[in-house]
């Protein structure tokens, strides 16, 4: 599953900095250690500062997930950038988009940070806690009846900042005072309980599980753990022994103590609570760290150890104690009916591989490759046939011309098996810069990402998975490149018909549509280019002769009237230029017509139709037709097993599936009718062929899994 590691560190990414400022700072060598543990437990990792651009930052990470896929996780290290609720910020910002995370949610972290309030529930609970009060300022008076040596520390602090032991009022007001002028806090004065320091790691929630007490052994000096010592800078070592050397009997005891508190507090995930053990025997508790330090040296880790978890395997075991809260404890479990599914190795080779397809996407979306530009095309061809070797596949000579059409096979041939078809070029010219690739949380956008790289990444992607379970050489699977989709297929569409003709059944990858739906019936298409040519007429100039561009126009507008939406026919002017010397009318214009059909026979018809209109017997004037482009349509058989099958994968994995008509000829008309054929297998998408191409992030993963599983099922 994707993990975001949040922490805050460098960053004072906010809109004002004021107020008080976050002392605490997880080092660089612990986040570290905490994302490698993660990825060796299979996970994807990234890092992030949790300032005010945490939200666009996991929106680009964590996209979507699909039906039985692990969401987005943050592990939460976040003490915040400032103000006194600094441990709530990022929690809160993660209740509120959505997103699970490690730790307590922020109204526990706003308790334990306020160690007086913290202390108040203690004593509600009945839990023992030392005698204190609360001095706002230096100079509030002190007239409890508390017992010299005490312990002054700030009231919403951690990490022991501003910790001493004071023994008598002149201290006890030096000591309130460096808080309050330090710290701009009350102070918490509470009695020093003489004795033994130990700790309790807690982890899980229902049920909880105390780790074995770790005792800190001071040696020289104050008999309390210090931000100097926490921080290695007090010149001295205090030793961790775990288990501490306590009876069995005061062992059970502090577990259960901290196990009491951790529930008082509404802790979830981990803790730590610190107790003071006075000389008969009797554990006070201290405070308790909602967010106990993972740092390598600390005694949570420590404790961890001693119970059998590694560093590695007790980050994991966070994650899935995080997972088990949320999504409860079949979540822990393989997908669906578990490991024994067919496909399920599949599913978690691709579902966990998020990041790197998308990068994949990236890599290719960056080569540009238009239909008119060779040095692109050859670019990618070059990219294609290196990747396509690494997972095992052949060149078929037979049917790859080396110019618009490639073919390859797995090594058992695709006779009677699958023909995939995937464009390689991008239609249209390219206007001014490229289109940057960029994600949004539901879409990617690129140059050519929907029209092209979508499909070309969705086939590698399941290619790719197969070969990772050893199914791919086995599976009769043939893969048909073509580059020339800008051009209407005109060089390489003959060749696709001969290639078709060895497989029982045809899917194209290009674009489908939202809701996981493909395409089970294409319009057809006609291109024409008509030029209209004549002399040169003066602006102004009296004559009988109408010029090229009135008569061009004149003519199209009677093509308004041959489309018929009932008949699913439409005629269009695609494209309309003039040329002209100086001052003078256009001397010839240049149109491109399309038509759009379903009916073959009525194609004809309008095409007859079209070459009338622009018949001219006008002195001077010629009219040149040429058909640029014929694409044939894809029409809806009554029964479609492909179809069928893809519908009852799509229902056994609960990955959307449906189909819809589209307006926009493919490939997929080129294939025989006694084929199965399914086009729009390529991830939805939306503005095709504009700037603002995209696809949809979720569909790229479900039509990569629903391709690999199946392949992996024929």
């Amino acid at each position: 599953m994707k993990i975001a590691i949040v922490y805050n560190r460098e960053s004072q990414a906010v809109i004002n900095l004021f107020g008080t400022p976050n002392r605490e700072k997880y080092g660089l060598e612990t986040i570290k250690n905490i994302k490698n543990g993660l990825l060796a437990g299979g996970h994807q990792v990234k890092t992030f500062e949790g300032d005010k651009n945490i939200i666009n930052k996991l929106e680009d990470f964590m996209p979507s997930v699909i039906s039985g896929e692990r969401p987005g996780l943050v592990f939460n290290l976040s003490y915040g950038i400032q103000g006194k609720g600094r441990y709530m910020h990022v929690p809160g910002i993660l209740e509120m988009i959505g997103v699970p995370y490690v730790g307590s949610g922020p109204e526990t972290h706003a308790l334990a940070l306020d160690k007086v309030v913290t202390k108040m529930i203690l004593l509600q609970k009945g839990l023992p806690t030392p005698k204190f009060t609360v001095l706002d300022n230096p100079d509030s008076k002190f007239h409890e009846d508390l017992s010299y040596p005490l312990i002054v520390k700030p009231k919403n602090e951690a990490v022991s900042f501003g910790l001493k032991i004071v023994n008598n009022e002149e201290e006890l007001r030096d000591g309130v005072k460096t808080i309050y002028e330090k710290f701009n806090s009350p102070t918490l004065v509470e009695e020093y309980i003489e004795g033994r320091e130990v700790n309790v790691g807690l982890l899980g929630n229902n049920p909880v599980e105390a780790l074995p007490p770790v005792e800190l052994v001071f040696g020289e000096g104050p008999q309390i753990y210090t931000f100097e010592d926490k921080k290695n800078k007090s010149g001295r070592t205090v030793e961790k022994v775990c288990p501490a050397p306590i009876s069995e009997e005061l062992t059970k005891k502090v577990q259960q103590l901290a196990i009491d508190t951790f529930k008082a507090l509404d802790c979830y995930d981990t803790a730590r609570v610190d107790f003071r053990i006075d000389k008969e025997g009797n554990p006070y508790i201290l405070e308790v760290n909602s967010m106990a330090s993972l740092g390598a040296d600390g005694s949570f880790v420590f404790a961890a150890d001693k119970v059998g978890l590694n560093y590695s395997d007790l980050m994991n075991r966070i994650v899935d104690i995080t997972c088990e809260r949320y999504f409860g404890p079949h979540f822990l479990m393989n997908t669906n009916e578990g490991a024994e599914k067919k496909g399920i190795d599949i599913f978690n080779s691709i579902t966990n591989k998020r990041s790197k397809i998308e990068s994949e996407l990236k890599s290719w979306t960056n080569i540009s490759s238009r239909t008119e530009d060779p040095v692109g095309l050859s670019a990618v061809q070059k990219k294609l046939d290196d990747r396509l070797k690494k997972l095992g596949l052949q060149l078929d000579a037979d049917y790859t011309n080396g110019r618009s059409a490639w073919t390859w096979e797995t090594k058992a041939g695709y006779k009677d098996g699958t023909l995939l078809v995937v464009p390689i070029d991008v239609p249209g010219e390219r206007t001014g810069f490229p289109i940057p690739y960029r994600t949004e949380q539901e879409w990617i956008y690129g140059e050519g990402v929907g029209s092209s790289r979508g499909g070309l990444v969705t086939l590698l992607t399941a290619l790719s998975a197969l070969k990772e379970q050893k199914a791919l050489n086995k599976t009769k699977l043939g893969i048909f490149f073509y580059s020339d989709e800008g051009r209407g297929m005109r060089y390489s569409n003959a060749m696709l018909k001969k290639a078709a003709k060895h497989a029982k059944e045809v899917i194209v990858l290009q674009p489908g549509f939202l809701g996981g739906k493909v395409a089970d019936q294409r319009r057809g298409s006609k291109q024409f280019n008509i030029i209209v040519e004549g002399d040169p007429i003066r602006v102004g100039k009296s004559t009988k002769t109408m010029d090229v561009l009135s008569y061009f126009i004149d003519k199209a507008e009677k093509l308004n009237s041959l489309s018929d939406k009932r008949k699913k026919l439409t005629v269009a002017v695609q494209e309309v230029r003039s040329e002209r010397y100086s001052v003078l009318m256009p001397h010839r214009v240049k149109g491109t017509i399309l038509i759009s059909y379903l009916d073959e026979e009525m194609a004809k018809e309008v095409e007859n139709t079209i070459r009338e209109i622009f018949r001219t017997n006008i002195n001077g004037m010629q009219t040149y037709i040429e058909k640029l482009t014929e694409r044939p349509p894809l029409l809806r058989k009554k029964k479609n097993t492909l179809l069928q099958k893809f519908k009852g994968l799509s229902e056994e994995w609960n990955i959307p599936f449906g189909t819809d008509s589209s307006l926009l000829a493919s490939a997929a008309g080129e294939i025989s009718g006694d084929l199965q054929v399914v086009c729009g297998f390529a991830p939805a998408s939306k503005e095709l062929y504009t700037p603002n191409e995209a696809i949809h992030r979720s569909e790229l993963i479900q039509r990569s899994l629903l391709l690999a599983l199946y392949l992996l099922s024929e």
